[in-house]
């Protein structure tokens, strides 16, 4: 995917990303000047914003003059603006001895690392087989986010996970090409209600079987900590039934 933005268009996408992330709110021009100091005037951010909209970077909230990142803007932002987040060493160590005692169970050692992925990145966290098997844990999480407060947003959510097939579909066609962290967002769900959804989740390969594990979560969700998380508790998995 090609982006063609100029620095200060990007410096504004950058702003608005972060702005979003931590208050959900639409976010106007004069919030721009006021707490990002873009060396430039609000009506010059105005006309940016404008651009950007109609370029499919962000769009009019319905219930404000505010402006909110569409999927296109937060692919940017995961392709070109984010630094991931170290994960501390006793943290790594945690992780690795809630699962090792499971370790030669591949469906309890997944419950536990549904779990770990859930508590560290404190979001609805999920694990699956090939086979059939699927797992999640930290529904209350998604609940701290307006985009689910709506009860139908909700249930549509939880629907997937209760849907193996349904889900295990979409996963597997996202993941297609081979990533190491697969991304779906917004509209790239393909579930009604779900435009301001996220997967964040990865393929993960044992011994004749497979599947996947990640997160669920609204599409403003801490990328620079979630994806870091999946990759390592995705790795661990495998390294933990290596031996089998």
């Amino acid at each position: 995917m090609s982006f063609d933005l100029s620095d200060r268009q990007i410096k504004l996408l950058e702003a608005v990303i972060a702005e979003y992330l931590e208050s959900s709110e639409a976010v106007g021009s004069q919030t721009i000047v006021d707490r990002y100091h873009i060396p430039c005037s609000a009506a010059t951010i105005r006309n940016e914003m404008a651009d950007l909209m109609d370029r499919g970077y962000l769009l009019m909230s319905h219930t404000s003059s505010g402006r909110k990142p569409t999927p296109l803007a937060y692919r940017f932002f995961i392709q070109e603006l984010l630094h991931e987040d170290s994960i501390p060493v006793l943290q790594e160590v945690a992780i690795k001895q809630r699962m090792w005692p499971v370790r030669f169970e591949l469906e309890r050692l997944l419950k536990q690392a549904a779990l770990a992925l859930s508590d560290t990145t404190h979001e609805l966290a999920f694990a699956t087989t090939s086979d059939g098997f699927s797992v999640y844990t930290g529904v209350a999480n998604i609940l701290d986010y307006a985009e689910f407060w709506d009860i139908n947003i909700a249930k549509s959510a939880l629907a997937i996970l209760d849907r193996f097939e349904l889900m295990n579909d979409i996963l597997t066609k996202a993941s297609y090409g081979g990533k190491e962290i697969s991304i779906l967002l917004g509209d790239e769900v393909g579930m009604e209600g779900l435009e301001e959804s996220s997967f964040v989740f990865s393929a993960y390969a044992t011994r004749g079987k497979g599947g996947y594990v990640g997160i669920l979560g609204p599409s403003r969700m801490k990328y620079n900590h979630v994806i870091p998380n999946v990759r390592y508790v995705k790795n661990l998995v495998e390294e933990l039934t290596s031996g089998w």
